[in-house]
């Protein structure tokens, strides 16, 4: 039988309509290209391309892109995959093999299931961390760890989404995990648009707009997701931002569902709030106005100053929810048994690192400050590159790992855009590839103000000759294509 005759029982057009609905721009077209030249340049064939390395901005993937990863943490990741590492005190301090110690005592190995909301010890020092962050308590039992906040994700918006018909308003320009995982869903994505003047803030007139809209035309509006800080934009939620929309979900019955992996991630003196804290003053404030708010708030080992991917952790914890949703929202976890138990290890390690005067923390001190200093010196350089680049505008990095700066695309580049079936921003970061290696994802992939064009970068690459590249050719760019 020849491959032309051959008939499989799987093809594009009988899968599940909704797999071929979603989009997920941070890993579309453009990054699967940027493999190519990144395996032509591996292969030897570099003379072929104007460039000699691939920059990977189009995603936030710190050890990727050369940022080391903490000393204590992997020491004690290495004695929980073997155990006998424990006895070697001449290879590692005794802080570390205590701490190895305590989690080998809690998970028993990290070969085996855990219970499936992870095991316990861990999330009571997870509700330790949320206590000495916020002020306020914290219940173990309230914690899901999971494998990273992508994972969390999916399972609150399954537990939400009902139907066709449920909403979850989704903040724009936003990750493209929501409206990825609400096509999956067969369910209803609701935009509400940021406040790019205003440093990427939420306006609350502008999400009341969108709830009522959609609530008119037959929507059941359940949810409203923030990312904060955010991403793609680097802003951080002001104390009345983030009081803004809890009084909306409170007036309108909304699950309030906070993205906070980038919560280390906050930049010259800007204070990260917790939707977490700011709901308990409220209820303190305001006895009873507040108490049947339900919030569930994400965090991930991905991010910050860990930066392990890789390495799948995470967490989230429910506020104010009801024990009977909560039982099945354990149920749904159950059905994949646990999250990977060295990803929990590594979650109870981001929330409770060494303390001063203990043996790692010198060392821990130092390399944490050189990446935080890093990170922070490295979007202030790509920040100014960006004020002194002709029709780019850019808000100043508040936090998380990202500029989304505006472009001005000239009419000429649209029209060849539209001339090959993409859109302005897509062709002007598929240009950019082409010509320097560089990475980037189009503000078309997070959603963005009709008419106007934006990109994403992460500002992780280490050093600055890749910047002085992506300035070359967007004056070239911008040169080429002038009217």
């Amino acid at each position: 039988m020849t491959n032309s005759t051959v008939h499989r029982a799987l093809n594009a057009k009988n899968i599940n309509p909704n797999i071929l609905k979603a989009q997920y721009a941070v890993r579309g077209e453009i990054a699967v290209r940027s493999e190519e030249y990144r395996k032509a340049l591996q292969a030897g064939a570099g003379h072929r391309l104007p460039f000699h390395s691939v920059i990977s901005a189009n995603i936030g993937n710190p050890q990727q892109l050369d940022q080391k990863p903490i000393t204590f943490f992997r020491q004690v990741l290495s004695i929980m995959e073997y155990p006998a590492l424990i006895e070697h005190e001449e290879i590692f301090p005794e802080d570390v093999r205590e701490r190895a110690r305590v989690l080998l005592e809690d998970v028993g190995s990290v070969g085996a299931y855990s219970q499936s909301q992870g095991a316990y010890g861990i999330r009571k020092s997870v509700a330790n961390f949320i206590k000495e962050r916020d002020g306020f308590e914290a219940n173990p039992d309230d914690i899901f760890l999971t494998g990273g906040a992508s994972a969390g994700v999916h399972t609150l918006l399954n537990t939400i989404c009902a139907s066709r018909n449920t909403g979850v308003l989704i903040p724009i320009p936003q990750y493209p995990l929501y409206t990825a995982t609400l096509a999956l869903l067969d369910a209803t994505a609701v935009s509400y648009h940021l406040n790019e003047e205003q440093k990427w803030s939420t306006n609350v007139e502008l999400i009341e707009t969108a709830r009522q809209n959609a609530a008119d035309n037959g929507t059941d509006v359940r949810c409203i997701c923030v990312i904060n800080p955010g991403n793609p934009t680097g802003s951080s939620l002001s104390v009345e931002d983030i009081k803004g929309v809890i009084r909306i979900a409170a007036k309108n019955h909304l699950v309030i569902m906070a993205d906070e992996v980038y919560q280390t991630n906050v930049y010259d003196g800007v204070e990260f709030h917790s939707f977490k804290k700011v709901l308990r003053t409220l209820q303190r404030e305001e006895p009873g106005r507040y108490d049947h708010v339900e919030l569930v708030s994400l965090h991930s080992t991905s991010k910050g100053i860990v930066g392990e991917c890789g390495h799948r952790g995470g967490y989230f914890e429910l506020v104010n929810f009801d024990p009977e949703v909560k039982a099945q929202i354990y149920k749904l976890v159950s059905i994949t048994l646990c999250p990977p138990v060295i990803g929990q290890c590594l979650v109870e390690l981001m929330v409770n690192p060494p303390k001063e005067g203990e043996p790692s923390w010198e060392l821990y001190n130092k390399e944490r400050n050189h990446i935080f200093n890093g990170l922070e010196s490295r979007a202030k350089a790509l920040y100014q590159a960006f004020k002194d680049m002709t029709g780019v505008s850019c808000q100043n990095p508040d936090g998380a790992m990202y500029l989304f700066p505006s472009i001005t695309i000239p009419e000429k580049a649209q029209a060849e855009a539209r001339s090959l079936g993409k859109q302005p921003d897509e062709f002007y970061c598929l240009k950019m590839l082409d010509a320097t290696g560089i990475c980037v994802v189009p503000g078309s992939g997070f959603g963005q103000v009709e008419g106007t064009w934006h990109f994403r970068t992460t500002f992780l690459p280490p050093g600055t000759e890749w910047v002085d590249r992506l300035k070359k050719f967007h004056e070239g760019f911008m040169k080429e294509y002038s009217d």
